[in-house]
């Protein structure tokens, strides 16, 4: 099967943004499918690894559920997913995708939302506002991966978009999944109900070695090698603090109780990972975050191959300490000094009896038929702003407060969505990178 390809007109998401909602909204209200004998159907926007393990998990989430369409910005990427999904036996039969279903190019996610009652979006971070808007404008139910924008005008049309879903009573569940791993929601219940007290300092780190990535090829434009080496430009990922270690950051938000700091200062840079074809992103961050009551957030992520790794979160309380440890299995530990207080218990099963991945969809489509929306959207998109905060502070050298982030022009946007010419933008430099 050869994927068919979308227009490929020339746009900014500026004009995307600021064009008119859809000229027909679809009518999937909350009572549609509630008896739990209709279709859902699916439509999937980017078709990478995440993309597939999203449909998968959506696909086994509602078994009245069916693949319906697929949207990517390359066809060997896109055919690659659907090959996969096909050879997947307990979901095989419920992927109804065919040639005239399949939509590459900077407009194809248009005609997936079109054909779809359920998207998954699942495209580099960039994208998500637009595709984000576009689906609440055709009245779609939404995952939405992490994180939900790069910028602060990303944010603040997520934001939007999200106060529109709720009046048109549409779920929109967020891929920051640790919110929906059972151990943790146990861990932070008793965070909030005060076994460790009031909290007195936190602490998270995502230290990591390399990532995948995708040396360039001489018939590659230079939109199609960002594109496709989509991790290591800050207009596509947000730099890896805002893709990656805003699990982090946004776990420290849940046990706060979705209370952001007021401002942050850091340090960062490139030491290791210099080579172009690691685009224009830093390897490593420090972020001090400090709230209102003057409790700090010491908030650290590293990617450098051959150093020692550590994902965790601590938070410190008056009364005890809550140690949230990543590993396999994940597990919470509350203790006072050297004593035990508390574990976890679902994480000290065996997966996959608590995971997290399966477990949001399952509450997305459980949602959907039950008629309760779920919306993810206001803390998906201030957990994503607390993350480019932190890297405008490490970027810049600067304080950066929360109210500075949240109105700042800079709009990562490249000058137009098509292949050609396009310069890779300086590495950041700290003392000398303006705050915009």
């Amino acid at each position: 099967m050869t994927p068919t390809s979308s227009s490929p007109n020339v746009a900014t998401r500026r004009d995307f943004l600021a064009g008119a909602a859809a000229a027909t909204l679809a009518t999937l209200t909350s009572a549609v499918h509630a008896a739990g004998s209709d279709i859902l159907r699916i439509g999937l926007i980017g078709c990478g690894g995440r993309g597939t393990g999203a449909a998968m998990q959506a696909l086994r989430a509602d078994k009245n559920s069916r693949l319906v369409a697929l949207g990517d910005m390359f066809a060997d990427k896109l055919q690659k997913c659907l090959d996969n999904l096909k050879g997947v036996a307990d979901i095989a039969d419920r992927i109804d995708v065919k040639p005239d279903s399949c939509f590459t190019g900077f407009n194809a996610y248009k005609s997936v939302i079109e054909m779809s009652d359920v998207v998954l979006l699942t495209t580099p971070p960039h994208f998500r506002p637009l595709h984000l808007k576009a689906a609440v404008d055709a009245g779609k139910h939404i995952f939405a991966e992490k994180p939900c924008a790069v910028d602060a005008p990303g944010v603040r049309a997520v934001l939007q978009a999200c106060d529109e879903a709720k009046k048109k009573n549409l779920s929109i569940v967020a891929g920051l999944c640790w919110r929906y791993h059972h151990g943790m929601r146990e861990t932070m219940k008793r965070i909030h109900d005060g076994m460790i007290g009031d909290i007195t300092a936190l602490q998270c780190t995502y230290n990591t070695g390399g990532l995948w990535s995708v040396k360039r090829r001489p018939e590659w434009s230079d939109m199609e090698w960002q594109l496709r080496n989509w991790l290591y430009f800050t207009w596509l990922s947000g730099d890896f603090n805002v893709e990656q270690h805003i699990h982090s950051l946004d776990k420290i938000a849940w046990a706060m109780q979705n209370e952001y700091p007021k401002s942050a200062v850091g340090s960062g840079g490139r030491q290791v990972r210099t080579d172009p074809l690691y685009g224009n992103i830093f390897d490593h961050h420090c972020v001090v975050y400090e709230y209102e009551s003057g409790v700090k957030l010491f908030s650290a992520c590293r990617q450098q191959v051959g150093c020692a790794p550590d994902i965790s979160d601590h938070v410190m309380g008056s009364k005890g300490t809550c140690h949230i440890e990543t590993n396999r299995p994940p597990r919470g530990i509350i203790v006072a000094g050297k004593k035990k207080l508390w574990q976890s218990v679902a994480s000290l099963r065996n997966p996959p009896h608590d995971d997290m991945y399966q477990n949001e969809h399952d509450e997305l489509f459980a949602s959907i038929r039950a008629g309760k929306p779920i919306n993810n959207g206001e803390w998906m998109a201030k957990s994503t702003l607390m993350a480019i905060m932190g890297r405008m502070a490490t970027y810049t050298g600067q304080v950066i407060t929360w109210d500075m982030a949240l109105n700042s022009k800079e709009d990562l946007t490249p000058p137009a969505y098509e292949f050609g010419p396009l310069p890779v933008a300086p590495v950041a430099r700290p003392g000398v990178t303006k705050f915009v």
